[in-house]
């Protein structure tokens, strides 16, 4: 097998080494990053993603429904592929390792396991806060998730957080009315402006607690990914906000 001859590969699970693709927690994404990017939606091939779901004209016989936005080492994908198995999701992740390393594990992951599991997850390199309408169409999604994104501390670099006003207008172009955007973080502050970013937008408003404790997702936001498990072993906080993007009224 080919996890018996790689050294970055576990002989036990056939899984990747997580330590041969570390990379710094995070990146610039203000910056020009070199990787090819989509003119639109329409020259996305995502059969390269998706082979498993091609039909007879070639195409992939359904549309991406899911995007996990800094998918880090794709945990919360992989919690995801089989809670909605017959959903197309993708992680989108601005560094270059981190992405080797989520499509080395999903593709391992096939391998291991029978039935057409985790055949519905895959993951881009690119920049979600630049490109998301490159990816997607209007009202394509119907959810987003942003988990435990950088917080950016200083003021002068705000501009950089992946949830603002002004991203938020791309986020509603390309959520279906109904769709749903969870974020989380361990850090109040960021917390707090995610939330009042959210509420100020006129697209979005909050899931009550009923719907909350229904939705099978929500208890999957801290402990899916590997920071939502460090700040479980840590005994830390975390600040939640789960929105709805609604129909525009005219």
């Amino acid at each position: 097998m080919e996890s018996e001859t790689k050294p970055t590969f576990s002989k036990s699970t056939g899984l990747p080494r997580k330590r041969f693709y570390r990379a710094r927690a995070h990146s610039n994404p203000l910056s020009d990053s070199h990787f090819p990017i989509p003119i639109s939606p329409s020259h996305v091939d995502f059969s390269l993603h998706f082979p498993k779901f091609i039909g007879s004209n070639n195409e992939v016989s359904k549309k991406v429904e899911f995007a996990d936005i800094g998918c880090g080492f794709g945990g919360l994908l992989i919690s995801l592929a089989t809670l909605f198995p017959d959903t197309l999701m993708i992680g989108m992740e601005l560094r270059d390792k981190v992405t080797e390393y989520v499509k080395e594990r999903i593709l391992a992951l096939r391998k291991t396991n029978s039935g057409g599991q985790y055949e519905n997850i895959s993951v881009v390199r690119t920049n979600s806060m630049k490109y998301i309408p490159n990816y997607f169409e209007k009202g394509q999604l119907s959810k987003m998730f942003f988990l435990f994104p950088d917080p950016h501390f200083k003021e002068k670099n705000h501009r950089r957080r992946v949830i603002s006003i002004d991203l938020l207008d791309e986020y509603a172009y390309v959520l279906r009315a109904g769709g749903i955007i969870y974020t989380i973080t361990d850090v109040e502050e960021l917390g707090e402006w995610m939330r009042s970013c959210l509420e100020k937008h006129p697209m979005f408003e909050s899931l009550t607690q009923n719907e909350l404790d229904s939705d099978p997702v929500v208890e999957l936001l801290c402990s899916a990914t590997e920071e939502g498990q460090k700040v479980a072993r840590n005994g830390g906080q975390t600040f939640r906000a789960v929105f709805r993007r609604i129909a525009y009224v005219s």
